[in-house]
């Protein structure tokens, strides 16, 4: 395949809007995790994020501004003090950018992706991390149903110098990588779909990923998933969105809103300012602070009365994040990449629940939003305090700006007709259980992350077993038990879900392929195991519970 890649180009960094923002300077790690949540800590929980904070405050202090309000000084030089990050001036408040977008040319996106070492500067640190084409996030993919993706991934990550563990459940071999398009409904199997691939340093590989004519029009997105490496390199900020694009059916109101794609991360990094081990990333106290599209608090630009069309992707690691706009409402039209049939629905909170103005996301859900601008000022846009179990992270992600002449726009009475049709009784052909759990030290604070096993049915991952197998055109319902004292989040590949019930109570049927999995309760659901076969995997999309276990093999069998 040639090198060169064929598609229509949106420069990197297109910026939403102009002009800097200079604030205070961001809240400091501290702030950003203790303040306010003291009484929602257990004990055990407590006192790891005392330990965690300190340290995080007497060497990571946010850049404080100069005294004349313009940008951040570092705190020190590198080479006065060897071994811990280099800080770097930042500026909050640059113009929220956008990814580089890549698009299909007749019917098929070829293109090229590089998995790779690169600098970033990122909130007032150079940070030395596994990207995508050198960026965070990676590049934006725009497709129609019906399209093929054609990519050469070449891995040009240095060679692994570690044996491959006896204990398989453990990060290992951290430079091995593949490819997973998450929520597609494609094959698992060959060169498609498929995340029992390995793709060794220095080699290149090809991946085709067909999308089938009737696939649901939405926001979707790729990143890493080799076991024993996905979770350190999904926590650099290997990620990307892919965006499969309306059709006619798209209710006027949403096609004239501007669409922005909002990439959320966490960052979390070592005192070299890499991520290089699991003591980075495990405590559940370890982010330092959010970016959104790769960025530490940028500004997005509206006018009053103006609706935008947020394509909110969390491709952070590990925590949940309880999103709200200062005197501002989201209103979801889509989950996971598919329309909802009534604006708003299909929230899943175990914190918080009758709150309506905020909105919880977690790790590797995408939203959808519709949000109007208000009077003229500036808002916050943040993460709440919430409680999943442990703290999740809070504090500033962007402001918004809304500034200019008055532009009224409406939001929609309706949504487009849904694409996905209920699964009814007696469509059901089988029933099934399924357990999260997980062995914990008796003093997590004290504990070693080797200490902790997370389980899926009592028993820890393995990639040569099958633990589930469903006949290819069956329909399941299966309802997933949690008898830990924290939230999970469940993620199955190939086939979405359609949630009916959260803790044995009926809710209003919404489509997903990741939901949150209440602590010590339960989620049911159904699905329809169409169109492929082959091997796939369910798992936490909280990545360290995933690299530690917490994850099973699927296979669709043909009868």
């Amino acid at each position: 395949m040639d090198n060169k890649a064929d598609y229509e180009r949106v420069p990197a960094g297109a910026a939403l809007a102009e002009g800097v923002r200079i604030s205070e300077a961001v809240p400091s790690r501290r702030s950003f995790l203790a303040g306010g949540i003291a009484g929602m800590l257990t004990p055990s929980v407590a006192g790891l994020l005392v330990s965690q904070v300190d340290a995080a405050t007497m060497q990571h202090a946010a850049p404080a501004p100069s005294a004349a309000g313009g940008a951040a000084v570092p705190a020190r030089e590198l080479s006065s003090d060897v071994g811990a990050p280099l800080r770097i001036p930042f500026v909050e408040g640059e113009p929220l950018r956008q990814p580089e977008v890549r698009r299909t040319v007749n019917g098929e996106l070829r293109t090229t992706l590089r998995a790779a070492y690169s600098y970033q500067n990122v909130g007032g640190y150079r940070l030395f991390l596994r990207t995508y084409e050198g960026a965070i996030p990676g590049p934006t993919f725009r497709m129609k149903a019906g399209e093929v993706l054609r990519i050469r991934l070449t891995n040009d990550l240095p060679p692994n110098r570690e044996q491959m563990p006896l204990q398989m459940n453990q990060p290992h071999m951290l430079n091995l990588t593949n490819f997973h398009f998450h929520g597609a409904h494609t094959s698992p199997s060959g060169i498609s779909d498929n995340v029992l691939r390995t793709m060794e340093p220095g080699q290149s590989y090809d991946v085709e990923i067909r999308i089938p004519e009737d696939h649901p029009k939405g926001t979707y997105w790729y990143h890493p998933h080799h076991h024993g490496a996905a979770d350190i390199q999904l926590a650099s900020g290997m990620a990307g969105a892919v965006i499969i694009e309306d059709g006619p059916e798209q209710v006027p109101e949403v096609t004239a809103a501007k669409d922005v794609t909002m990439v959320l991360g966490e960052v979390a990094f070592d005192g070299f300012g890499m991520v290089e081990g699991f003591d980075a990333l495990f405590s559940e106290t370890s982010v330092r602070f959010l970016t959104l599209n790769g960025q530490r608090a940028p500004t997005i630009t509206m006018q009053p009365g103006e609706v935008q069309r947020w394509r909110i992707l969390h491709a952070g690691y590990q925590d949940d994040l309880f999103l709200a706009i200062d005197q501002h409402q989201f209103h979801a039209i889509a989950r996971d990449g598919i329309g909802l049939v009534i604006i708003g629905e299909g929230q899943v909170c175990t914190d918080q629940a009758d709150r309506k103005d905020a909105m919880l996301i977690a790790p590797g859900q995408r939203i959808d939003v519709l949000v109007k601008a208000g009077e003229p000022g500036t808002y916050d846009f943040k993460a709440l305090p919430y409680n999943q179990g442990y703290p999740s992270p809070f504090g500033l992600i962007a402001r918004v700006k809304v500034a200019g002449a008055p532009l009224p726009m409406k939001l929609p009475e309706r949504l487009a007709p849904p694409p996905l049709a209920s699964i009814r009784d007696e469509e059901i052909t089988n029933r099934r259980q399924l357990t999260f759990s997980a062995i914990v030290p008796e003093n997590e604070a004290a504990a070693h992350w080797r200490e902790f096993k997370f389980l899926v049915d009592g028993r820890s991952f393995d990639m040569n077993r099958v633990d589930q197998r469903v006949k290819l055109g069956a329909v399941e319902e299966w309802t997933i038990v949690n008898l830990h004292f924290h939230d999970h989040i469940f993620h199955i590949h190939v086939n979405p879900f359609e949630l009916v019930k959260v803790n044995g109570e009926y809710v209003p049927p919404v489509w997903l392929d990741t939901v949150v999995l209440p602590r010590n309760g339960s989620i049911t659901f159904r699905s329809r195991f169409l169109d492929y076969p082959g091997k796939f995997v369910l798992h936490c999309h909280m990545m360290n519970h995933e690299e530690l276990g917490m994850m099973q093999v699927v296979e669709v069998y043909e009868g």
